[in-house]
């Protein structure tokens, strides 16, 4: 059977700088369907799309980015110069906002704390999601918003956060509880602070009281020197060097912690150091003193498979998780799998993987269609698994040989319309409408028309049917086509399979139990196993796939930058490398990547693993 995706006329392609995609927050493409074109003249399918991108934030967010780095700054200036008036919270109780108690197995219990005040209130909303995905690795997770605090509450949990992302002041009165400040300075209990605010802490409970107990002085700690936030685009945490790349103009700087010396103060404990590219100036990122744990910068805007938020993501063990031992587990899945595969290539994967002992997933699309003749001539053309026997011979082979069968998506399109491309199986979005802008650029448009729980469900039981009549068993394994769905689809997903296993969005509102905002949006990815705030299961998918050729603004990946990726994700005690490969590509790169990940100390292991 013809292979449907070759490669060989990419190098056509023209290119866009990837800071596009970044300023504009989402995937930016470099063409069109029309423009990429194939060695078979077929449209390259848009795998770019296989991902948050470098801004994980929504379009709207990302544009937000801009005015809240402009009024964060602004107003640390004024600090700075003692211009900066801060009215407090008041007194009286905090009315109770809605919260979210996050199902999750049993395991320590974390509180996560976010700004919903000021112009850019949503964002909090959406780092504290994130926040709470995370957590959801360790145990229970009830996010709320600050203001909503109340005495004694730390107290409850094992370890607290707080994302502060709104810059109290001025015409904004402080939403922060003095029970907040008051509580954090005299628990015992872990609390992590990250980002803003945490000078008004000092302001409450008495700088010299702050500095004798932690060794710093926030209230002389500022995100620029010199008149500028610098070029910070590194992190050095447990010798491994970690990313941070922020176009210019979106960066709200790291904080600069004024560290205080003498008998009657504290040692800090720097835990990861940023290095400012310009200057050569080095900086604690992240710090530790008494109970308290400072973050200096909010990491979930912008983050790479390589990137910094890798800190965050193993300092939760030291609050929820201490004694975790260190272990680091590795897993592939073969990617786009549909009833117009090529078996041999299938067979040859299989062989490979069963030589090594690996077992792998299997991403399995159970209906292949071409509504409008796109790759066929103009001729429309279905093919379900049942009416390909030889791809189906080819999947059983390499079930006998260590695969695990995975569903992703009923058809991976959408319709007879181009969403964004061709209308083609592995090409376009299912759950989610795109379109390609003037700039090439792929923009979501968010949730289809039908978008609900009985349609979700339909293509969900549409999919087991089309497995079932091919004589395969019924997966339990799930990954979102071209991972974009709404969060009613995300839910169905979690009601129907076991886990999902892909990086998700996650949208405004969720927290707060509210109708959610398809425009407003997170996206994350994972370096181990978490409970979400959708309530599913979600297996890690961080390391990113195999690419020869740049394309679609994002550059080349090949097997060393796939390992080197997997080398930063080591920083993560208990973490996992998790990448995909197309089975069209020869065996030899894959050869090169597990061999290169093996060679960090990796053990592959099935995705079931992934979640003890």
């Amino acid at each position: 059977m013809k292979n449907s995706r070759g490669r060989a006329g990419i190098s056509r392609l023209s290119l866009i700088l990837s800071l596009i995609a970044a300023l504009l927050g989402g995937v930016a493409l470099s063409t069109g369907a029309e423009a990429a074109i194939g060695g078979d003249g077929k449209p390259l399918p848009s795998y770019g799309l296989k991902g948050v991108g470098s801004a994980s934030l929504s379009g709207a967010s990302t544009n937000d980015l801009k005015g809240w780095v402009s009024a964060r700054l602004s107003n640390d200036r004024k600090r700075r110069a003692h211009q900066l008036t801060v009215a407090p919270a008041p007194v009286t109780k905090a009315a109770a906002a809605p919260a979210e108690a996050l199902a999750a197995p049993a395991g320590p219990a974390a509180l996560v704390l976010y700004d919903t005040t000021g112009p850019y209130g949503h964002l909090g909303e959406l780092y504290a999601m994130a926040i709470a995905n995370l957590g959801g690795h360790f145990g229970t997770v009830t996010a709320k918003p600050v203001s909503a605090y109340t005495a004694g509450m730390v107290e409850q949990y094992t370890s607290t956060y707080y994302v502060g992302s709104t810059y109290y002041g001025g015409t904004l009165p402080d939403a922060i509880p003095a029970a907040f400040y008051q509580d954090a300075l005299k628990t015992t209990k872990p609390v992590t602070w990250i980002g803003d605010n945490i000078w008004n802490m000092a302001n409450t409970v008495g700088i010299e009281n702050f500095k004798k107990k932690y060794g710093w002085d926030p209230t002389n700690s500022f995100f620029e020197t010199n008149g500028n936030v610098g070029n910070i685009n590194q992190v050095t945490y447990k010798n491994q060097t970690l990313t941070r790349k922020i176009p210019a103009g979106f960066d709200g700087g790291v904080l600069h912690p004024a560290v205080v010396d003498g008998p009657d103060y504290p040692d800090i404990t720097e835990l990861a150091q940023a290095k400012d590219a310009n200057s050569g100036a080095t900086l604690p990122w992240a710090f530790r003193s008494s109970n308290l744990t400072y973050v200096g910068e909010i990491p979930f805007s912008y983050v790479s498979e390589a990137d910094r938020v890798i800190v965050f993501e193993d300092l939760l063990f030291d609050g929820l998780a201490p004694a975790t031992a260190e272990r680091h587990r590795a897993f592939v899945r073969l990617e786009d799998i549909s009833p117009d595969a090529e078996p041999a290539k299938l067979r040859a994967m299989a062989d490979y993987l069963y030589s090594q002992k690996i077992p792998y997933g299997i991403n399995v699309i159970p209906v292949y269609t071409d509504p409008k003749g796109a790759y066929n001539n103009g001729v429309a053309k279905t093919v379900t698994l049942a009416q390909a026997p030889e791809v189906v011979a080819a999947l059983k082979y390499m079930l006998q040989r260590g695969a695990i069968l995975m569903n992703h998506g009923y058809t991976h399109q959408y319709k007879n319309v181009n969403n964004p491309y061709t209308g083609v199986t592995g090409d376009d979005f299912e759950f989610f409408r795109a379109h390609v802008d003037a700039a090439d650029n792929v923009i979501y448009d968010g949730p289809v028309a039908e978008d609900s729980t009985v349609w979700a469900q339909s293509r969900v039981t549409s999919a087991f049917a089309a497995f079932a009549a091919a004589g395969l068993p019924k997966p339990t394994l799930w990954t979102t086509p071209h991972y974009a769905a709404s969060a009613t689809d995300y839910r169905v997903f979690g009601t129907n399979y076991t886990a999902r296993l892909e990086r998700s969005l996650y949208f405004g509102g969720t927290l707060s139990g509210g109708t959610t905002n398809a425009s407003r949006y997170i996206g994350q990815f994972f370096p181990y196993a978490v409970k979400d705030v959708y309530g599913t299961t979600v297996l890690p998918e961080n390391i990113g796939n195999y690419e020869p050729v740049p394309y679609n603004n994002h550059p080349a990946r090949l097997p060393a930058d796939l390992i080197a990726s997997a080398k930063a994700n080591l920083a993560v005690r208990d973490g996992v490398a998790s990448f995909f490969y197309h089975p069209y590509y020869d065996v030899e790169p894959l050869k090169q990547t597990v061999e290169g990940i093996r060679a960090l100390g990796y053990t592959f292991v099935a995705p079931a693993a992934l979640t003890q």
